[in-house]
């Protein structure tokens, strides 16, 4: 299939089930205008997180990799008055963007953004501890490490997501040696022999391309 396809659905979808949506727009916009990488979530997939977080009853969320604050956004909204996102970032102008972004979409007061590399951070989180979701979207060939770390701030009946897992298909390849399919082959081996998680990953086409998602249910 012409992967033009997937995108031409993916606006159909946007169109005619999400409808507009001037905050993440805006947010999109501000991005592309800063120059930061067209690598967010699209508007089907940030709907998506909206939902599983409200379908979990969120009210403290951890994310890895803020960008500029689309997928924060969406995560954001599913949240009560009383609740917290927390959400790492490297890049402090990636974080400034973000700020901005989250500020004009109303939810800039649920979400508290901290910059730094987020091995260095994720340390600092036990006292906010347990998270009810943590979502992963950060530099891929820490998927291992940062999987490690949402177990551990995490409680059962925390969901874990992780973006980005399929790379193009390129996953399959014992033999790659790119290190965001190592590092997320990694990260499914420790899936597949952990005890206290049961997981599933879905294969996704997007107007991004070809990718997909694993999800994760803490049981103990």
């Amino acid at each position: 299939m012409d992967p033009r396809t997937w995108a031409t659905v993916d606006d159909y979808l946007t169109d005619n089930l999400l409808g507009s949506d001037e905050a993440l727009d805006g947010a999109a916009r501000a991005a592309a205008e800063a120059g930061l990488p067209d690598i967010a979530v699209s508007a089907p997939q940030g709907r998506f997180l909206t939902l599983l977080a409200g379908m979990v009853g969120a009210r403290s969320i951890l994310e890895v990799g803020t960008l500029g604050g689309y997928s924060a956004i969406c995560l954001a909204r599913a949240l009560p008055p009383e609740g917290t996102l927390i959400t790492l970032e490297a890049d402090p102008r990636f974080a400034d963007v973000a700020r901005g972004n989250v500020d004009r979409a109303g939810v800039g007061d649920r979400i508290d953004i901290r910059v730094g590399t987020a091995l260095d951070t994720l340390p600092t989180l036990h006292d906010e501890a347990p998270f009810d979701l943590v979502f992963l979207d950060a530099d891929k060939g820490n998927n291992a490490n940062y999987f490690r770390w949402a177990l551990e701030l995490s409680r059962p009946g925390t969901v874990i997501v992780v973006d980005n897992v399929v790379r193009g298909g390129a996953v399959a390849d014992a033999a790659s040696d790119d290190p965001g399919v190592r590092g997320t082959r990694h990260m499914f081996e420790l899936m597949a022999t952990e005890p206290r998680v049961d997981a599933t990953a879905l294969q996704t086409v997007a107007d991004k391309g070809y990718d997909g998602f694993a999800l994760a249910l803490v049981t103990g």
